[in-house]
């Protein structure tokens, strides 16, 4: 019997030592490429001629616009007119009060009544008067009538003919007195209910029910036709820059925004403040508990004056570092510096540069506060920047250290 190994398995027996070694000589081949490619790139990154850009960012210019002349002031919201209600009648005690703070009268409109039992009295015993007189002066007048018929006849004297005569216009005296003395206490009685003189908006009620109140005591306090009006402070240097219907929008401190026109311009300046009252009319602000303007509250307006041609950039591309103004500058190898400038009137999300920038120079849209002088950026398309939301954040690129890691 023939014991010896096939050849078949004899072959793979020697094989096998074979291919292990042959794989472990590939695989420490790969190892040894493998830290000679990161040695590579090592190096490479530690070269000083190599830079990598500091953000990603997009370009734009100054552009000429048309930008409005503004004067901003502040003042006071007031009321148009403010009529003083007050009663009229002496002595008389108050039996309602028919309108409150806050409500809408029209003119003619029953406010208060005053008790009037004391003033019909009154004029009763006005009127009773009145009929006796012009009793009286009927008597006086028959008697003249009389007298002057026999007149001259030698029937009475002339001193009695002259008496009768006397009599008669005494009589017509007492009557006219009588009478005025009536329309005086009708007057009186029309008083006892107190009527608003004009259309407008209660702002005040001092009267009380059961007071015993003299005459001219105020009773209410009334905005008349409910109009209200802003009073700007102005400083006397631009006192003379405004005029009759100048253009003003007016922002109360809510934030609600009308346009009001200036109706007058005080003729004097305060000796304290140095300032002149401008009375500007708020034609959509009625008073009602809705409106956002009162009277006694603070707003600010700004007061159109024309327009002026600017330099104006997006508000995003101005950087305000330390209480300055600052723009970057990108030059022709992509590198920045920063420019400071002066800023002016804000329009919009546009901004007036008014000096440090020539409409030519090519300014960093946002992003330059991430910015360095002579940092190195890559410069894109704003359409495409945008198009990746990336125009309020821009992009940060990774050097190539972190982005191995």
């Amino acid at each position: 019997m023939n014991l010896q190994p096939t050849p078949s398995f004899a072959s793979k027996f020697t094989a096998k030592p074979l291919t292990l070694a042959l794989a472990m000589a590939s695989v420490l081949t790969l190892i040894a490429l493998g830290l000679a490619t990161t040695g590579s790139h090592a190096a490479d990154a530690a070269k000083p001629g190599v830079a990598k850009p500091a953000l990603t960012v997009a370009l734009t210019q100054a552009r000429s616009s048309m930008l409005t002349i503004k004067l901003s002031a502040n003042g006071s919201v007031a009321a148009w007119q403010e009529a003083s209600v007050g009663a009229e009648a002496n002595g008389l005690r108050v039996a309602e009060l028919h309108a409150a703070v806050g409500d809408a009268v029209k003119r003619g409109q029953l406010l208060a009544s005053f008790a009037a039992e004391s003033v019909q009295a009154d004029v009763a015993l006005a009127r009773a008067a009145l009929t006796e007189a012009q009793a009286n002066a009927a008597e006086a007048a028959a008697n003249a009538d009389r007298a002057r018929a026999v007149q001259g006849s030698g029937a009475i004297s002339a001193q009695q003919v002259n008496q009768y005569l006397t009599q008669e216009q005494t009589a017509k005296a007492r009557v006219e007195s009588a009478k005025a003395q009536l329309d005086s206490q009708l007057l009186r009685l029309k008083n006892t209910q107190l009527l608003a003189p004009d259309s407008g908006v209660i702002s005040a009620r001092m009267g009380t029910v059961g007071a015993v109140v003299g005459a001219g005591t105020e009773m209410f306090k009334l905005i008349r036709q409910g109009r209200l009006e802003w009073r700007g402070e102005v400083t006397s240097a631009e006192l003379g820059r405004i005029t009759a219907g100048t253009t003003v929008m007016v922002t109360a401190p809510s934030g609600v925004q009308i346009k009001g026109k200036v109706r007058a311009v005080a003729p004097t300046v305060d000796n304290a403040t140095r300032n002149g009252l401008v009375y500007v009319d708020l034609p959509g602000a009625a008073v009602n508990v809705a409106s956002s303007f009162k009277p006694g509250m603070f707003a600010r307006g700004e007061f159109e004056l024309g327009s002026s041609g600017a330099l104006t950039v997006p508000q995003t591309a101005v950087v305000v570092r330390d209480g300055f103004s600052y723009v970057v500058r990108a030059a022709p190898d992509s590198r920045v510096a920063q420019i400071k400038v002066q800023t002016g009137r804000v329009v919009g999300d546009q901004i007036e540069i008014v000096s440090g920038v020539k409409p030519e120079d090519k300014l960093v849209v946002s992003g330059g506060g991430f910015l360095s002088d002579g940092d190195l950026v890559r410069v894109v398309d704003p359409a495409k920047t945008s198009d990746a939301g990336q125009k309020s954040a821009p992009a940060l690129v990774k050097p190539a250290s972190a982005a191995s890691k």
